[in-house]
């Protein structure tokens, strides 16, 4: 078959309309915070922001539950994403503190897009071959929310980003390493949602949407900021239990080595003594 029949075959397929709905949903909101940014409304920009979280997060799990995954769709999710969490973020944060700071400023927001553009590009090349339970790296979407949630609670707070833009850059550069780092970052795909759930399954989500209701900035924030850490927590806590295992099978082998040489002398010392008695047991033998 030519190359000139499959591209015939491929439109008439056609693509699947659903998971790109949502995909295109997200991409507009992404886009819409750049526009909300350079407005000065950085409270909308980290909005909708966090929207075109929710949409890529239900773009993947849709095309996976309807059947309707492609080749069309993973390449349209990750030049999508690369809009809404490499070149958005970078934008939302520069406008809002990050200019205060010059060269250093933009280079920040610089060094966030690049290390993005490097995590999708190493996620794109090791799909399926990777353990499927881990993200390696901190996840472009929870970057995002790391940036969008330092700008939405500031906002909220009425803290100008001239104030903190240090602190902003410092948390940008941060993030940006956490994204091209071989960190493991648990994915939740384990967690099936066509399955039967226990009753208090449900209440929690209810009172996980009430929580988040509650005081959205903050709590996002939060929750942004904690999965960042828990992959860096992780890897501290195996280093450490690896470690202490290593010191107590070493230990445990010296005491062993020490306690047989102490018996081997002891029965080396004894074997002496046995000997010696034996001698003299035999000279007086003799004298007599």
């Amino acid at each position: 078959m030519s190359e000139l029949d499959n591209l015939k075959m491929s439109r008439n397929r056609g693509i699947f309309l659903l998971p790109n709905l949502f995909t295109t949903a997200g991409l507009f909101s992404g886009f819409y915070a750049i526009v909300a940014a350079m407005n000065g409304n950085f409270e909308m920009a980290s909005i909708t922001l966090f929207i075109a979280m929710l949409m890529d997060s239900l773009d993947g799990r849709v095309a996976r539950l309807t059947g309707t995954q492609s080749s069309f769709g993973a390449q349209y999710d990750s030049l999508s994403d690369m809009l809404c969490f490499g070149a958005t973020p970078a934008l939302v944060v520069y406008s809002w503190g990050l200019h205060h700071l010059g060269k250093v400023g933009w280079l920040s927001a610089f060094i966030y897009i690049a290390a993005c553009s490097l995590r999708l590009a190493r996620f794109n090349i090791q799909l399926g071959k990777q353990d499927e339970r881990f993200f390696v790296g901190l996840p472009c979407p929870s970057a995002a929310a790391i940036i969008a949630g330092m700008v939405w609670v500031c906002t909220d707070f009425d803290i100008p980003g001239e104030r903190i833009s240090e602190v902003a850059a410092l948390v940008t550069i941060i993030t940006a390493c956490l994204m091209v780092s071989n960190i493991p970052y648990y994915n939740f795909k384990e967690i099936a949602l066509k399955d039967n759930v226990p009753f208090v399954a449900i209440l929690i989500v209810v009172l996980f949407y009430a929580l988040i209701a509650w005081d959205p900035p903050k709590i996002l924030c939060g929750m942004a900021f904690l999965y960042a850490l828990f992959g860096p927590s992780h890897c501290i806590k195996i280093i450490v239990v690896k470690y202490l295992v290593s010191f107590f099978k070493y230990f445990r082998t010296k005491l062993k080595s020490k306690t047989d040489k102490t018996i081997s002398k002891k029965f080396q010392l004894g074997k002496v003594v046995s000997i010696s008695k034996e001698k003299d047991s035999n000279k007086t033998l003799d004298s007599s």
